[in-house]
């Protein structure tokens, strides 16, 4: 683990006393790195974990998604925000702002609004694997927020949670926003809660968005989109295995597929081989067979019942004080309090 303090121009050198960020991840393979890109793609029905979309190239790519006129969790996620952030800071009080997957922080500055419109000190550890895009973020909000101090970790959010030191305030509220939750099957889902309950203290309040059940096609819509951003994001984690495995992925031979499957109520993402061939991962000493139509499972995003959700966080002892929705109930978010 190593401490680094920005000093790229004197704009930043100003803001270092304000910054700081926290190196958790090695960029070294470590001996059981990659056993799970073993396990998925050796089996039957062939899985990437969604967790490698996030190089640099992916984060970035991941932003332009957000702005697509088809993807409309980001921006609906931020009207509920920019409606209930007064409301969600009077209910907090002072607390430390620890976000889980913070990319660009853009919707996180409209918590920071209302904190700040509060009078309320400003205390803020993002958490993103992307270290680039975690450093571009924290100098963008050093500049706009003059009372803002940053403790930021490019983590895990295991890595990251196992490590929060101890805060300047008595309480912390922790964000994880977007539906990332989505991305997790039920039992996933279970350890993350528990991580997030193990992590906070009595008191301290989690803040969840959750995208909620509608249309197909609106939904459909959203992981297909026209411009193709989802389809570059979906074939990056191909580049991004070839540079961290030492693979031959021919992005060429692979095409992006998003459906919704109705029954488990979430969408399925995928890449679908366009002939048959073999990969090699020399890393790994692996070499994985393709058939022509064999289809990897990328991603899936489940979508939600508010009240059920409610429900399942307050039987894992995260009392739901408030929920918050738009005109369109599209995208909820679930105020928490540790009990």
């Amino acid at each position: 683990m190593s401490t680094f303090f920005q000093e790229q121009n004197p704009n930043e050198a100003l803001n270092n006393h304000r910054l700081q960020l926290e190196y958790l991840l090695d960029n070294n393979i470590a001996e059981d790195d990659g056993k799970d890109i073993i396990e998925g793609l050796t089996q039957e029905c062939k899985t990437i974990s969604p967790r490698y979309f996030y190089d640099h190239e992916g984060s970035q790519l991941f932003e332009k998604i957000c702005e697509l006129p088809e993807y409309y969790p980001t921006r609906t996620e931020a009207s509920i925000l920019k409606k209930s952030g007064q409301e969600i800071a009077k209910i907090t009080g002072k607390v430390e702002i620890v976000e889980l997957g913070s990319g660009s922080a853009t919707k996180t500055q409209l918590l920071l609004d209302a904190y700040q419109n509060l009078d309320y000190p400003l205390y803020y550890t993002p958490i993103d694997v992307s270290g680039g895009i975690l450093q571009e973020s924290a100098n963008s909000l050093l500049t706009k927020y003059p009372t803002l101090k940053i403790t930021g970790k490019v983590a895990t959010y295991q890595q990251a949670l196992s490590k929060l030191s101890y805060s300047a305030l008595s309480q912390r509220i922790c964000l994880f926003l977007g539906s990332t939750i989505g991305n997790f099957n039920p039992s996933e889902c279970d350890r993350f809660i528990e991580l997030i309950t193990n992590s906070l203290s009595v008191g301290d309040y989690f803040l969840l968005g959750v995208d909620l059940q509608k249309s197909i096609p609106v939904l459909e819509a959203a992981y297909n989109d026209s411009q193709g951003i989802t389809s570059a994001f979906n074939l990056n984690i191909l580049q991004h295995l070839n540079w961290r495995f030492d693979g031959d992925f021919d992005l060429s031979l692979f095409e992006h597929h998003a459906i919704y499957n109705q029954s488990e109520n979430q969408i399925e993402m995928y890449l679908i081989c366009q002939s048959s061939h073999n990969v090699k991962l020399a890393a790994l000493d692996l070499i994985i067979e393709f058939k022509e139509g064999e289809k990897i499972l990328t991603e899936i995003s489940r979508k939600f019942n508010l009240q059920e959700k409610s429900v399942y966080l307050a039987s894992k002892g995260l009392k739901v004080n408030a929920t918050y929705t738009d005109n369109k109930h599209w995208f909820g978010l679930l105020l928490c309090q540790k009990i």
